[in-house]
Formats: C-alpha cells, structure tokens, sequence
C-alpha cells in the first residue's frame, strides 16, 4: 500500500511542479512562494481547528490528529525551516530554467536520500534497487550534457546550484520525515509545518521583496498559484502516509516519488515548448527504467 501511495504522490508532484512553473513564468517569486504556504495552510487549517473544539468528527479517520505540546511542535518548527529553504532555493532556479532541466534534476534526489537511509535508518537495497538508483545517478550525467546544447553549464550556472541545493535541502528533508513518522501522526506534521511557514514568510516577504518591489520583477496574479498548493498537500499527504507504514523505506519512496518527472517532463513538451527534447528523453528513459527496477525490488 505505501508503495502506490508513492506513486500517487508522484503523479500529484509533476502536476505541482508544472503549475509552478507556470505561476513562476516573469512573475516575482518571493509573493508566489508566500501565497502557496498560505493556500496550503488554509487547507489544513479546519483540521486543526477540529482536533481542539471537535475530536471527535474525525476520529479513525486518516484527517484526524492529536493536539500536542512543545515537544512535538519544535521537531515540525525544524521542518518547516527545512522545506522552506528547499523551496526558496528550487522556486528561484526553477523561474530561470526550463522544466525539462529541472525535473531530472530533481530525479537525482532519492540518491542522497539513499545514502542518508543507509547510514542513519539501515536500510538495505537489493539488487534491483541498486540497478534502479544506478540508473538514476546515469541520468544525471547525461542530463548535463544535454544542458550544454541550451548554453547550460552545469558547473558555472548559479541556478543549476540552486536546483542542486534544492535537492539537497529535500533529500535532509525527506530524511527528517522519516524519522518523524516514527513518532509523530501525519496530519500533525503536515497541518502544522505548512502553517508555520506562513508566519516564516511574512518576514521574508516584508524585509527582502516588499522594499525592493518596484526595482525587481513585478508580481502579477496566477490561478495556477492555487492550484500548487491544492497538488502539493494532496501530493505530501499520500508522501506522509506513505511514510506511516512501518515496513515503508525512506530511500525507495522517495525515488518513486522522483517519477513525477514524467509528468512535468510531458508538460515541458507540450506547454512550455522546451528545446532539445529528444536527448532530454534518453535521459528521462534512464529514469523510469529506474524506476521500474525499483518497482521490481520493492515487491
């Protein structure tokens, strides 16, 4: 079950990942960023209102959550800090690169998350989950010679560092997500995290974009700014439960997750009309064939 939980929140990233970048086309990215933590939080928000005054409407249900104290509020505080750094890093790169770059960029991440799954979780891969995260590594290299054809350098291009710094910030974050399912109830940490970031961001967008609004790119209003929030909680909340499952692996959700390449890659193609798409795909093939390999191990 964990495992198509992983795959469902695939499909729901590619989708988030392609209004994202839609919202983010000559658009100020600090305003977007604020705007999608505070649509999230607005999902979440009548939960937490029910687990205080009505605990019992949701009870045995998957929507349902404790109240809790300090204790557990100061693990999601970190959380939030966490993502909201992998996203202030993967919103700005991907403003200024195509989709079909970043996707696969992305793709990569599950390999730190690997390592990380290894060292602090003892995770233990076999065969065929090594064969699917070799060819994920693969698809990476050769990602960046495709990047050169659209004048990409992969090692002088600030915004391939910040897509790079993205993956790591996430690949910390899924990590830590791993260890707070082992304690912490799902909706709590997904309800919580998205309303803190909202009182994060006001700062940021006050001191950094605000002053400076005039002088920098113009924010202009998107609907596809609330349709990344409504797929980034629909995605995180089957990642999260997903996650719950005492026999899930970290390293083997979140390649699968990765797989919403395809999706943005698709969206790339056909909406955005991005260049060079067919050694774009060789590299996109690598992926999924990685992902079926991982499919096959984890059956």
């Amino acid at each position: 079950m964990w495992l198509l939980l992983a795959f469902l929140s695939a499909v729901l990233l590619g989708f988030y990942d392609a209004f994202k970048k839609e919202s983010l086309r000559d658009n100020a990215v600090l305003p977007v960023l604020f705007l999608n933590t505070v649509f999230s939080s607005l999902v979440f928000v009548p939960f937490i209102l029910l687990a205080f005054w009505a605990p019992d409407v949701l009870r045995g249900t998957p929507f349902s959550m404790p109240v809790a104290g300090w204790e557990a509020h100061k693990y999601i505080l970190l959380k939030s800090f966490i993502v909201l750094s992998s996203w202030v890093f993967g919103y700005f790169g991907m403003k200024h690169l195509p989709l079909t770059i970043v996707g696969p960029i992305n793709a990569t991440r599950p390999v730190m998350v690997l390592l990380g799954a290894l060292l602090f979780f003892g995770e233990r891969l076999n065969l065929h989950q090594w064969i699917g995260v070799l060819l994920a590594m693969l698809s990476f290299f050769m990602l960046s010679r495709s990047g050169k054809k659209e004048g990409i350098d992969f090692k002088h291009n600030k915004w391939i560092f910040f897509i790079v710094m993205a993956a790591v910030t996430g690949a910390i974050s899924g990590l830590y997500d791993k260890y707070l399912m082992t304690f912490l109830n799902p909706m709590l940490v997904q309800s919580w995290y998205n309303l803190y970031q909202v009182f994060i961001m006001c700062p940021v967008l006050l001191l950094l974009w605000y002053p400076r609004r005039k002088t920098s790119t113009p924010f202009r209003w998107e609907w596809t700014i609330v349709c990344i929030s409504l797929f980034l909680s629909a995605a995180d909340f089957a990642y999260f439960y997903a996650l719950s499952y005492e026999d899930s692996m970290i390293s083997i959700v979140s390649m699968v997750r990765r797989g919403s390449v395809v999706v943005s890659f698709l969206f790339g193609a056909l909406f955005f009309h991005e260049k060079n798409l067919r050694s774009k795909a060789v590299d996109l093939a690598l992926v999924l064939i990685g992902m079926f390999f991982l499919y096959l191990g984890s059956r």
